[in-house]
């Protein structure tokens, strides 16, 4: 017989299983926006605010522009590929005393999936273009190099990173010659309703004049399914706790809106 009691612990059943469902589905919308590995078209509207920079009185900015877009295995390539461009709207401090406000270099790199299940594995070219508008927001040296990305994803969130190598080959002959690797590393933590925990510093390695500087974050985000689209929002405080060279940034604010693209 169907009592009252049993009925109020079967509403209660079904609404824990229906929770627990409902967080899964929020761990795994942050995921797949989160996920540089993520098979799925992008946006990204990005901005590094650096207010404070080591022996300087000057700021720099540089808003990312960023466009991520999969393409299927074929027959040529059996395996499946993200390509991602990022043009960066830059100021930094120009001769005059003052500032230089425009594009910066074109990135772009073309990364081949060659592990998709368990811990994730992708590696590729990546080759940078001297489209800056000024000299101070540029290199004026054409780049190319190599990144590869490994990221571990689970309802608890992600873990990975970000590495990147490259060194110029051509260009302004009256441009130094530039060598340089970044290391940004991906830690996620999952929070209830779509909201997660962060930290992504990009460690800044500059080769050719031996300077570096190394920034850990801490901010929070919250990703969210409108339709077919994810929209996730974030802000990342960043303080650089080791450099070596002058004009680095002391303190970073990392912000931005990334739109993962559903069919």
């Amino acid at each position: 017989m169907f009592s009252p009691r049993r009925m109020t612990q079967s509403v209660a059943l079904l609404a824990l299983l229906s929770g627990g469902l409902a967080q899964a589905d929020n761990a795994e919308i942050a995921n797949k926006s989160n996920n540089p590995l993520s098979l799925a078209p992008g946006l990204n509207f990005q901005d590094y605010y650096s207010p404070e920079l080591y022996d300087s009185n000057a700021h720099t900015n540089d808003f990312l522009l960023r466009g991520t877009l999969p393409v299927a295995p074929g027959e040529f390539i059996g395996v499946p590929q993200l390509f991602r461009a990022t043009l960066p709207i830059s100021t930094r401090p120009d001769p005059h005393s003052g500032y230089s406000t425009g594009i910066g270099d074109l990135n772009l790199f073309d990364i081949f999936l060659l592990k998709t299940e368990g811990v994730q594995l992708g590696i590729g070219p990546q080759i940078t273009a001297p489209t800056a508008e000024h000299d101070e927001l540029g290199t004026g040296k054409w780049q190319a190099g190599l990144a590869a990305v490994a990221i571990d994803s689970s309802p608890r969130g992600l873990l990975g990173a970000l590495v990147q190598y490259q060194s110029s080959f051509a260009g302004d002959n009256d441009r130094a010659h530039v060598e340089s690797a970044t290391f940004q590393p991906f830690i996620i933590h999952n929070l209830p309703k779509g909201w997660y925990l962060r930290s992504t510093g990009t460690w800044t390695f500059d080769l050719k004049n031996d300077t570096h500087y190394i920034p850990l974050g801490l901010g929070v985000g919250k990703a969210t399914k409108i339709g077919h689209n994810i929209y996730n929002a974030f802000i990342e405080p960043q303080w650089t706790v080791d450099h070596q060279g002058a004009g680095l940034p002391q303190f970073t604010v990392f912000a931005g809106i990334n739109i993962t693209l559903g069919k």
